[in-house]
């Protein structure tokens, strides 16, 4: 049982909406055959699709994120601009943080993404892998000590990406515990046009607005 609940595969007769997530095939790693085989997941979800499940989730404006029991919400600042740079949770396998860009209508956005953090994270030294999950494409890779798995959903007009890093004696369950907070994320796209790619704005809870001023003037 994984931490918030589990999906479903589609049944004979579900009418709820296919192949916006997209599963894993029985064939091999190549990037074209990484959304094959439609079925349903409890998520991620638009904001018009939304459940009313009771979760605790930050919103974060764009993006509503689940924080499992055990968790902490940390907030990496841009120390140039004074903007937030993101928001990460914090679990006992790892460091997850998810989000939210604009995408095309057709989709695919996150397999051009895959290939291209493929090559970068290579140029940096990484061993990297390409695999597959309930979505489709997933990526794991090692940097130094660290161990980080990628996930990315394509959705309406917007793509959701996470990424979990932890230490190497964590990997086996830090997939996981991405998959489980990627799951039950809302995603808030807007309707304003926005060019592809374009990061969706972060916006920080006014409590959390005002712990972290309360911070800086105390650093200050």
């Amino acid at each position: 049982m994984g931490i918030f609940g589990r999906k479903r595969r589609a049944e004979a007769g579900d009418e709820r909406p296919r192949g916006r997530h997209a599963a894993p095939d029985d064939g091999d790693d190549d990037f074209d055959d990484a959304y094959l085989d439609p079925e349903v997941t409890s998520g991620p979800y638009d904001i018009a699709d939304a459940p009313e499940d009771g979760l605790p989730r930050i919103d974060l404006g764009s993006v509503r994120v689940p924080v499992p029991e055990g968790a902490q919400v940390q907030v990496e600042m841009d120390q140039a601009s004074g903007g937030v740079r993101a928001v990460h949770v914090v679990t006992p396998v790892g460091q997850v943080t998810v989000s939210g860009y604009a995408a095309p209508k057709s989709g695919g956005l996150w397999t051009e993404v895959c290939g291209e953090l493929t090559e970068q994270l290579r140029a940096d030294g990484a061993k990297v892998q390409p695999g597959r999950g309930e979505w489709g494409l997933e990526l794991s890779a090692i940097v130094g000590e660290v161990a980080l798995r990628f996930i990315g959903v394509d959705g309406p007009r917007w793509m959701l990406r996470g990424v979990i890093a932890g230490p190497q004696s964590q990997a086996a369950a830090a997939p996981d515990v991405l998959r489980e907070i990627v799951r039950h994320t809302i995603v808030v796209r807007g309707d304003s046009p926005m060019p592809v790619r374009t990061p969706l704005t972060i916006e920080l809870p006014e409590a959390v607005q005002q712990h972290i001023a309360a911070q800086q003037q105390q650093g200050g």
